[in-house]
């Protein structure tokens, strides 16, 4: 077992009372890309070797300097000023320094453009390792980033508005000065769906648009209401839903209007949040803004869906990374501990959690990408139907997975990875905004039955992805013919989705391991996860089936 080199211990000198041992060193500079056996294994699997240079360069950033900026950005918070000094309304964010490095390299590197400027195969494959190293420096400001990468779709539905906005979008500049987003090399985007009285529910919104002239698509509307929770307020436009007459619509709303003139979209407070704390979150009104209708009156939901489904895979892969880190981190720490007279690595039960946390932690990635890859192949009604379901499956069950995983690994550096100066204690309050944001869990269950209900398509493509995995596992096999059965079973379904969807999750990233990932892993993760009696603790594997070592060697930082 490799074994980690102890901090060296302090000189004793006056005024002395201890000196520090038995601690490992922190896990930092080194490239955060090259240490990572496991992420460079799915990006060969699913054709994205070609970006191995820029995955590089970027996790060598990540690992040195960006991991520092992204302690600094969570430490200093987003400050909101209403007015400036002689009363004029500004509505402006000021950010470290530190945050505004991390977007900077993110854009600049292609986080928001890659697939979109450069479409090949791998293409996604390749961007989701940009995201998912980014998170190791900074899941705050991964939001932004992931908008302004969704937004790609909803916007291409009204052509004539993509013509003027996607060559900003998409551009590798980052510039976050507040001024009309027409003077700025390059533009980020958020967007405003959730009001008070509605949540998820967003057919409860009550903003109302109304037309400033002739109506219809990429029409200019002037929009009245609240929005109680804004995502990234700093953005130079927003993708908002509201209703024109009756009917739920969607416009893009920017920060600036045409005439150089401050958009009427009052800040009126930054959500305090239990993580992602450095990004901002707002609570805006909207007084006459004007916005800009993308596609027809009252597809609304239709148009932004196509964004939403984006930055809900997104929350996957960012589950996925915080997993994965907590994973690295856990395992690097205990290798740098003595306790109860052994190396901590060499403690059976502590083998078992770090082996059961890197485990998870890979199943969560090879599903990510897996959908990236069927992003890269979506031309094809198979893989676009592929990808619907699999949203919605992985959404639901990575995003709860990443809490508790997250804590593990935190319980597993102990004490010290409580404290704010450790970055566990980050990933772990960081972890359930992804499962709340963009629909939580129920919401996700009820796209899945929305899927088994109208969209046949879409669970056909699923259950030949479960199908074409058999008869490796003896354990799968069975388990997939219960998968399918119960989903055949239309009794209580409503009530039983949670169930359904975790018995579809377990099936699907067994599936992805047997058919693309190594053998180690896939029957570690069938013999642990699909057998009948299952434990639902981490560190529960069964020793004498499971290569415990070889399982944490594999995730075991590679510097």
């Amino acid at each position: 077992m490799l074994r980690m080199r102890h901090s060296p211990p302090e000189q004793n000198g006056c005024g002395e009372t201890h000196r520090v041992f038995n601690q490992p060193a922190p896990l930092e500079n080194y490239n955060v890309y090259q240490a990572d056996r496991i992420l460079q294994f799915w990006v060969k699997r699913f054709d994205g070797d070609w970006g191995d240079a820029r995955l590089s360069k970027f996790g060598e950033r990540v690992g040195h300097d960006l991991l520092a900026a992204g302690f600094l950005a969570n430490k200093h918070r987003p400050e909101l000023s209403s007015h400036d000094r002689f009363g004029r309304r500004i509505d402006e964010i000021a950010y470290h320094p530190a945050y505004h490095q991390l977007m900077a390299h993110a854009i600049e590197s292609g986080h928001c453009s890659l697939p979109w400027t450069e479409p090949q195969p791998g293409a996604h494959v390749v961007r989701a390792g940009l995201a998912y190293l980014h998170t190791h420096a900074d899941p705050g400001s991964g939001c932004p980033l992931t908008m302004t990468f969704a937004c790609v779709p909803a916007l291409r539905q009204q052509s004539d508005m993509a013509k003027r906005w996607l060559p900003k979008i998409l551009a590798p500049q980052y510039a976050p000065e507040n001024r009309p987003w027409y003077n700025k090399p390059g533009v980020t985007i958020g967007m405003a769906m959730t009001e008070k009285q509605g949540g998820s529910d967003v057919r409860a919104n009550t903003t109302n648009a109304t037309p400033l002239g002739k109506p219809g698509p990429g029409q200019r509307y002037s929009l009245s209401g609240h929005k109680w929770f804004c995502s990234a307020p700093m953005s130079d436009a927003f993708l908002m839903l509201a209703k024109a007459g009756e009917q739920l619509s969607c416009f893009l709303v920017p920060r600036w209007c045409e005439d150089g003139s401050k958009n009427p979209i009052h800040i009126q407070r930054l959500k305090n949040k239990l993580g992602n704390c450095s990004n901002a979150s707002a609570e805006i009104e909207l007084r006459g803004a004007q916005g800009w209708l993308l596609g027809e009156e009252g597809r609304g939901i239709a148009t932004i869906i196509q964004m939403v489904a984006l930055t809900r895979y997104d929350c996957m892969l960012g589950s996925s990374a915080l997993m994965a880190q907590a994973a690295k981190e856990a395992i690097w720490h205990t290798a740098g501990r003595d306790a109860f007279g052994k190396n901590l690595h060499q403690q059976p039960l502590m083998r078992n959690v770090l082996a059961d946390l890197a485990l998870e932690a890979e199943a969560a990635l090879a599903v990510s990408m897996r959908v990236a890859h069927a992003l890269d192949q979506s031309d094809g009604s198979e893989q676009a139907s592929l990808v619907r379901c699999a949203t919605a499956i992985g959404k639901y069950w990575l995003c709860k997975r990443a809490v508790q995983h997250t804590y593990e690994a935190m319980e597993c550096i102990g004490g010290v990875g409580y404290v704010e100066e450790n970055v566990a204690s980050r990933l772990y309050r960081e972890a359930p905004v992804n499962a709340i944001w963009e629909g939580s869990g129920n919401i996700q269950c009820l796209d899945l039955l929305r899927i088994i209900e109208r969209e046949p398509a879409s669970m056909e493509a699923m259950e030949r992805e479960l199908i074409a995995a058999r008869g490796e596992y003896l354990g799968y096999d069975q388990y997939l013919d219960d998968v399918i059965q119960n989903l055949r079973d239309s009794q209580d379904l409503h009530s039983h989705a949670r169930q359904r969807m975790e018995q579809l999750a377990l099936a699907w990233q067994a599936a992805t391991l047997i058919k693309y990932g190594e053998p180690l892993i896939a029957q570690a993760f069938v013999d642990s996860r699909l057998a009948p009696a299952q434990y639902h603790q981490f560190g529960t594997l069964n020793c004498r089936n499971i290569d415990l070592p070889a399982i944490i060697k594999r995730a075991m930082p590679h510097l």
